[in-house]
């Protein structure tokens, strides 16, 4: 205003106001760093659908049982028990919904294995269909499950197969969804909930579960650590094992122990140093240090190491560099992975 009360903003200004750009919003700060924060229990809901088609119709004698494989409900149960365990009971899984499917799903250019055909691949006389990978968009239409997801009445999905069935081991949908040891689904963005499909095998047993599991958790972490670097990247030193950091391993990787030497060499006897105790003291690490090998997570049984491997995952209270001491919210729940 001037003295006389007169305003001095023009006609010119409003126009200049009008028309500049407007700075963009600026991204949301992350969670303030607070010790006391309460370590978050995560439920998953989850959607599990099996593929298990009959191969005798006259006995109704279906693929798993045929074939001497294992049981899915074994299966589920046996995992679903391994992971509250290991846990210490911050990851927890509920399946909402069982759906048996007597057939063979689909494949990405439409083709189905019938029982002879696929048959003459178990046994060698016809090579597996190519292209290989499962046509998932018709999964998704089918059970409804970008709507399921949305609407919050489940949060994932499990499908039980076969050897060729063509599922990856873990992939991720939804708005924003990331690597998750495979490529982000297509077609999958009007989700605005991420979610992950993961898929296992009823020809193998709970240790390749873990391992599926364990490649979704290391891309998770792998995600909800990206933003850090140096010693702050905390699991980049939990996955130090001593073939890439001599005299430094920590607890390594799904596929490598702290003493392996090369993919799945979990029963080697060589002795190295490893941090992996100190681990339990986290995020108060003291320096500890001993020998391990092999012995530490069951000479060579996968479902043993696997189990040592994600007993050492921090499951604390408390939150540093905006991240929680509890890495388990973000393995369970890819929406909390900013």
């Amino acid at each position: 205003m001037d003295p006389a009360g007169k305003s001095n903003f023009s006609f010119w200004d409003f126009l200049l106001r009008l028309f500049t750009p407007k700075p963009a919003p600026s991204a949301p700060a992350p969670p303030a760093d607070d010790p006391n924060e309460p370590a978050k229990i995560v439920t998953s809901r989850v959607l599990l659908l099996i593929y298990n088609p009959v191969m005798n119709p006259a006995t109704g004698a279906k693929l798993s049982q045929a074939m001497g494989w294992k049981r899915p409900e074994d299966l589920v149960r046996g995992f679903i028990q391994d992971i509250l365990q290991v846990s210490n009971g911050m990851a927890r899984f509920e399946i909402v919904e069982r759906v048996e499917l007597d057939e063979f799903p689909a494949l990405i250019d439409g083709f189905r294995y019938t029982l002879q055909s696929y048959l003459d691949v178990l046994n060698k006389v016809q090579p597996p269909h190519t292209p290989p990978m499962v046509d998932y968009q018709a999964i998704l239409t089918r059970h409804n499950i970008l709507n399921r997801v949305a609407q919050n009445q489940i949060d994932e999905v499990w499908v039980f197969a076969f050897p060729h069935a063509g599922f990856y081991e873990s992939t991720m949908g939804g708005a924003g969804a990331f690597w998750c040891n495979a490529p982000p689904l297509a077609g999958t963005n009007t989700c605005p909930r991420r979610f992950i499909v993961m898929g296992f095998s009823y020809e193998r047993g709970v240790g390749e579960m873990l391992e599926s599991f364990g490649h979704r958790a290391e891309s998770l972490l792998e995600k909800t650590f990206s933003k850090t670097s140096g010693e702050a990247n905390l699991y980049r030193k939990f996955t130090r094992y001593d073939k890439e950091y001599p005299g430094q391993a920590e607890v390594g990787t799904i596929h490598f122990a702290p003493n392996s030497e090369s993919d799945y060499d979990w029963n080697n006897p060589r002795l190295v140093k490893s941090a992996c105790d100190d681990w339990y003291n986290f995020p108060n690490f003291k320096g500890i240090t001993r020998q391990v090998n092999a012995s530490e997570w069951g000479n060579g049984d996968m479902r043993a190491h696997h189990l040592w491997w994600f007993k050492h995952i921090p499951h604390t209270a408390g939150r540093k560099n905006g991240i929680a001491n509890n890495w388990w919210q973000y393995i369970m729940d890819p929406n909390l992975v900013k």
